[in-house]
């Protein structure tokens, strides 16, 4: 990876990651007009969810909810090396666990809200931080 420092902004959101059998349906209440931000990860063990808090129902057994997404501001080359290393290099530290998600453009780290202060201070040496408005 390039010496140039990285932007991240901090995403308004409070997120959930919701884990389902690997065989079940498509969840229909994920896909709606006002999504902004979600993921499904489909793989022979689990299909993962990431989504906002407000939008997983009751229904959902496996739920960690309280999640905040740091957002890279891309877009990266695919074949750019080290971008998640010289962000997570510092949270682990920090011990500060991640949970992260890639696109073609960006990558974002999802870490506990009670850990984003903690994380925010791990990353202000490597990163330019964007925080949304109070």
């Amino acid at each position: 990876m390039s010496a140039r420092r990285l932007a991240l902004r901090v995403l308004p959101e409070r997120l959930a990651i919701c884990r389902l059998e690997p065989d079940a349906p498509l969840p229909g209440w994920l896909f709606h007009d006002e999504a902004r931000l979600f993921s499904l990860t489909r793989t022979p063990e689990e299909t993962s969810i990431v989504c906002p808090e407000a939008d997983v129902p009751p229904s959902i057994a496996r739920v960690a909810s309280g999640y905040r997404a740091l957002a890279l501001r891309g877009p990266f080359a695919l074949d750019s090396v080290g971008v998640l290393a010289a962000l997570t290099t510092p949270l682990a530290a920090a011990q500060i666990p991640v949970f992260a998600l890639s696109t073609w453009d960006t990558d974002l780290l999802l870490v506990r809200e009670s850990d984003l202060d903690r994380a925010l201070a791990a990353l202000a040496p490597h990163a330019a931080i964007e925080t949304p408005p109070a």
